[in-house]
């Protein structure tokens, strides 16, 4: 499988990963669900829109460290929490992988236009 099929099919479970724990975030009351949720579609645009993969990769594998504040324990037990967890790892798992592919495309793109040159 090509690496580009592999960023695509990353970036869009990055984003759905994403967008479930947003939703977790304000089922438990961590996030607001007024007009702030905004800023969530927002996030979920940049991640969508393939040029800025990079950026969303990266947020997503800082995602696991915003929430290292919060006693991650206390979600465990409420119903749900092991999903909120678990779209938490994944959202950072598939951001991490998604950004290293897009420095490694972007690197790519460096070392073919300097052969052409």
């Amino acid at each position: 499988m090509k690496r580009n099929t592999v960023l695509i099919v990353l970036s869009l479970l990055n984003a759905l990963f994403f967008g479930l724990h947003l939703t977790g975030d304000i089922v438990f009351g961590l996030e607001k669900g007024g007009r702030e949720i905004l800023v969530g579609v927002l996030i979920l645009a940049v991640y969508l829109y393939g040029a800025v993969g990079l950026l969303g990769g990266l947020a997503s594998a800082g995602l696991p460290v915003l929430h290292t504040g919060r006693p991650l324990e206390r979600f465990a037990q409420l119903p749900g929490g092991y999903w909120f967890i678990w779209t938490l790892l994944m959202t950072g798992a598939t951001g991490l992988v998604a950004f290293v592919l897009s420095m490694q495309a972007i690197w790519g793109l460096r070392l073919r236009r300097r052969t052409s040159a």
